[in-house]
């Protein structure tokens, strides 16, 4: 079953058992630093606005509706202009996917025209589908038809374009502290490119050293201003080492933007995992400049700063409605499910009261977003010894002291139900990674780097490493790879189709 990835795992691949963990339990509750929690008060922790925004989505809105009373042959009854209303969402659904609404550098009307013009062929073609649908009212005429999709496009070029000039003039009345991650000479080029371009909306503040020298790819000492070279700058920018010294500035400075460059601007992306923790708790958007290869995710083309090959890297949901949107798609999913369920609940409380004496409900420590620890609730299927048994035992899917109600509870993921309850609370999400005991979160942390990157976002039910198989006894380093996955990639679509997944996985009786 997709819906418990901690019942019996090890660290490794070679398939061991593993019984009782030997070390003492560390205690571990690893709460936010107070530098951060006073940050967010003074809404530091606010993520940058992005480009646009709301205005493009009132010109996207616009584009139609001025082609409707533009076009002749599109003059329609008010009878049916409600029926428009869904593929106005549909217009605005198809340019959300391809990224028309993410921040970008360097946005381009011109760069989006064929995007636009892609979707207004879908829009007009569905509207004509479904106005063909209604009775008495007949489609509009091909030519029409293709008069309002060259309308669309043209007037919704123009708007976004309008919108992109005002947000760029913005942007350079209104920078943002910038932190310059590594590069050598490179940074320092690109300091001098964001000095003399400040329509990017970024201010260069610091350069943060990268490896184990100070020195950059050309032998120059990192952070030394070349004058010949580099004559805009008109200081010499500081140089950041610790990570204690990056945290205070990001707040001293109101730090909204991260530059990670690769020394020649070429490379995969930034490799310190505590440093892009860091930044993310503290509401930082950041940036890898380096060479992209093909198009952006999105099928966008790739976007630049002054000619460096620049994309985002994305490490929570990007925005505090897509992180609202998540919370109410498991308010809204968690309900109905738990009403449904509950008859459900009340039988398996029955049968754990009757076979396994009293202490139905199962109450245990786990570690979760940013650290933070909290009560999971599940069915008990079993009853150890004492607490640090609880806390430390891996293993417990062939506990001879299980009965048979407890063995078809975890067989069937019965005993997660509960878990519901923590979704309304807010302890956990639907979909997210799994949440661990205190005593592993420890372990896990650190012999695998990436673990400790996993709690950016809200632990949850189910997961991507689940619905892949890893579950179990499996690696906790792939796990941890598909939970930073999941997160940097996350999309309403994707927690759906883990969803999808997990509830085709329940009929399989694949629980441990």
């Amino acid at each position: 079953m997709t819906m418990d990835s901690a019942r019996a795992p090890h660290t490794g691949q070679d398939g061991g058992a593993a019984t009782t963990v030997q070390r003492p339990a560390p205690a571990i509750h690893p709460p936010r630093r107070p530098d951060a929690r006073h940050a967010e008060r003074a809404g530091a922790l606010r993520l940058p606005d992005s480009t646009g925004g709301a205005p493009l989505v009132l010109a996207d809105v616009l584009a139609p509706v001025l082609t409707v009373a533009a076009v002749p042959g599109l003059h329609l009854p008010m009878r049916v202009l409600p029926l428009l209303l869904p593929l106005l969402v549909l217009q605005l659904a198809l340019h959300t996917r391809r990224g028309l609404y993410r921040r970008r550098l360097s946005p381009s009307a011109l760069t989006e025209l064929p995007t636009l013009l892609g979707h207004a062929l879908i829009v007009w073609c569905a509207a004509a589908a479904g106005l063909a649908s209604v009775g008495p009212v007949r489609a509009p005429a091909w030519q029409a038809l293709l008069t309002a999709v060259a309308a669309q496009t043209a007037i919704g070029c123009a708007g976004r374009g309008v919108v992109h000039r005002v947000a760029r003039h913005r942007a350079a009345r209104r920078t943002r502290s910038t932190l310059i991650i590594g590069g050598g000479a490179t940074a320092q080029q690109i300091g001098a490119a964001l000095y003399a371009h400040p329509d990017y909306g970024m201010r260069p503040v610091g350069i943060v050293e990268t490896g184990p020298a100070a020195v950059s790819d050309d032998g120059t000492p990192a952070g030394q201003v070349l004058p010949a070279q580099l004559p805009v700058p008109p200081t010499q920018l500081p140089v950041l080492s610790g990570h204690e010294d990056i945290g205070r500035a990001v707040i001293q400075t109101t730090v909204r933007h991260a530059l990670f460059v690769a020394p020649g601007h070429g490379g995969a992306g930034p490799d310190d995992e505590a440093l892009v923790r860091l930044l993310a708790e503290h509401g930082v958007r950041m940036w890898f400049v380096g060479q992209a290869r093909g198009s952006a995710p999105t099928g966008m083309p790739p976007d630049h700063l002054w000619g460096f090959t620049v994309r985002p890297l994305h490490s929570a949901p990007a925005h505090r409605v897509q992180h609202w949107g998540k919370r109410g798609l498991d308010i809204c999913l968690a309900l109905p499910v738990l009403a449904v369920a509950a008859p459900v609940m009340a039988l398996c409380a029955l049968a754990v009261r009757v076979c396994d004496g009293p202490g139905v409900i199962f109450r245990q420590e786990r570690v979760g977003q940013e650290g933070r620890a909290f009560t999971l609730l599940k069915f008990r299927t079993l009853r150890p010894a004492d607490e640090h048994e609880s806390a430390t035992r891996w293993s417990v899917a062939r506990d001879h002291r299980m009965s048979r109600v407890g063995g078809l509870l975890r067989r069937t993921s019965l005993d997660e139900l509960p878990q519901l309850w923590n979704v309304l609370r807010g302890d956990m999400s639907l979909v997210g990674p799994r949440p661990e005991r205190p005593y592993f979160v420890a372990q896990f942390s650190g012999a695998h780097p990436g673990y400790p990157a996993r709690h950016r976002m809200p632990v949850g039910i189910t997961g991507l490493a689940q619905v892949n198989g890893l579950r179990g006894d499996t690696s906790i380093e792939d796990r941890a790879r598909f939970d930073n996955h999941y997160i940097d990639t996350w999309s309403f679509w994707q927690d759906i189709c883990i969803l999808a997944r997990t509830a085709t996985s329940l009929f399989r009786l694949g629980g441990s």
